[in-house]
């Protein structure tokens, strides 16, 4: 399934490992770690799905179609 929707909930801890795996999708501006806008989630489906495996504390949420 392709992914739809992807949210950083208040759980994050700045860590930056989300940035570190997928620079093109997160960012940390402020030390609060956000998706970036317009970008097209299908062409890195498989660095988001490992960011969100890899979140320490399950921060990043998928939403899939």
């Amino acid at each position: 399934m392709a992914i739809k929707k992807v949210w950083i909930t208040e759980d994050c801890t700045a860590c930056e490992l989300c940035v570190e795996l997928c620079p093109e999708v997160f960012s940390l501006p402020d030390g609060i770690a956000i998706v970036n806008e317009n970008v097209s989630l299908s062409m890195y489906e498989k660095k988001i799905e490992e960011a969100a495996e890899e979140c320490p504390v399950e921060a990043i949420k998928i939403e899939e179609e």
